[in-house]
């Protein structure tokens, strides 16, 4: 075992246990001279967290579930404290501590200690689409106010950030992210009501929590970081647009009013973002293949069929307007996709579920916390009538 410590950036980790936790986990441990962890947080997969604990030796454990918590104590190495519930989660991203936090949960759970982090002036590597999403302009202007540095890492939000850089931001005249197509991309759109949650769940490029996947299933994460780009990056909506692309080899691309586009490559592996928000410069090894373009053959792109994939027609339309509809979005697309695992309703439904939502919901600025909240509740309230 590798003993991080030293007097390298002390790191939170929100979502330490899923995917983007336990990626951040494999860069730290291959830099333990540069990264340390303060903080470990998770939700109820405890046993997860005993390993990660045993290998990352954190000042504090958090489970944000008490019964989690609960199964963990007297389990964990001589000098990790044990701490329980969201609360204690948000004081430790903002505490005096933490240098920087990795924002790994899934959903708008994550909102509450992300903010806290940008509050306080840390680096946030920001992975929790959801912020964004929900509360896209309270975020950047707290960071504005903060110092906050927001790093993406989104593999294609941090291909964009690294085309960006050093050049001019008012010559972009496009960014264009990249999408894998899910495991739909060819299916015949007449078919996909029969689809399962495993179908759904089975991405052919990434290896993602449930939720994740089924929203890549149905380009509804693409419709989200469509959302989110246009916070991160300040750019209006039409400048921001998405492509099909099965190899997931190019993770964006940024085009500029000369006609030049710049495109980030790299073998489809979340470690290499990862690696790239902890540390910018220099550039840290992040322990993925290298990519060998001869080996790979050939790339291949094709434009977004909005008949089979609606959630890309629909973003369109929540984009140009204020971003209540965006929290709409987001909620509502949460119960669906959950509605949907739970076999509940069918998968052409959660796109169709959103949409009804939306029809109901109203089209206004939304700039406190508290009234994205308000928003959020009532759209999943809807969305579960709409559902039963």
């Amino acid at each position: 075992m590798v003993a991080l410590g030293g007097d390298g950036v002390k790191m939170t980790v929100l979502g330490a246990t899923g995917s983007i936790g336990c990626s951040t986990a494999d860069v730290m441990l291959q830099h333990p001279d540069k990264f340390s962890a303060f903080a470990l947080v998770g939700h109820q997969n405890d046993e997860k967290m005993l390993q990660l604990a045993e290998s990352l030796r954190p000042e504090w454990v958090v489970m944000t579930d008490a019964a989690a918590a609960e199964r963990l104590k007297g389990r964990l190495h001589a000098g990790v404290r044990l701490e329980a519930g969201m609360d204690a989660a948000t004081e430790l991203a903002a505490a005096p501590e933490t240098d920087m936090v990795m924002a790994a949960m899934v959903g708008s759970a994550g909102l509450p200690a992300t903010l806290a982090a940008v509050q306080a002036g840390k680096r946030v590597g920001l992975a929790n689409k959801e912020c964004l999403v929900t509360a896209g302009r309270i975020f950047m202007d707290a960071a504005r106010v903060s110092g906050a540095e927001v790093v993406p890492v989104d593999s294609e939000h941090a291909a964009v950030h690294q085309c960006m850089q050093g050049h001019d931001h008012g010559s972009i005249s496009q960014v264009i992210l990249t999408a894998s197509g899910g495991p739909f991309r060819d299916r015949d759109p007449a078919t996909l009501h029969s689809v399962t949650p495993e179908e759904a769940i089975a991405h052919p490029n990434w290896d993602m929590g449930a939720k994740i996947s089924v929203d890549s299933a149905t380009m509804m994460n693409k419709a989200l970081e469509l959302i989110e780009a246009r916070w991160l990056f300040n750019l209006p909506p039409e400048k921001l647009s998405a492509i099909i692309h099965p190899e997931s080899i190019i993770h964006a691309m940024v085009e500029y009013r000369d006609g030049s586009v710049l495109a980030q490559l790299a073998m489809p592996d979340m470690r290499m973002p990862i690696a790239y928000a902890m540390q910018a410069e220099p550039r840290l090894s992040s322990g993925i293949p290298w990519l060998d373009l001869a080996k790979s053959g050939s790339l291949h792109f094709q434009a977004v069929d909005c008949e089979r994939f609606p959630a890309m027609r629909l973003v369109n339309e929540v984009m140009q307007g204020e971003n209540s509809l965006s929290i709409a979005l987001n909620a509502a697309n949460e119960v669906a996709n959950a509605a949907f695992r739970e076999r509940r309703i069918g998968f052409t439904d959660i796109v169709t579920t959103v949409e009804k939502v939306l029809d109901r919901v109203e089209n206004i600025p939304v700039g406190l916390l508290s009234d994205v909240w308000l928003h959020d509740e009532y759209a999943r309230r809807v969305a579960n009538e709409v559902i039963s």
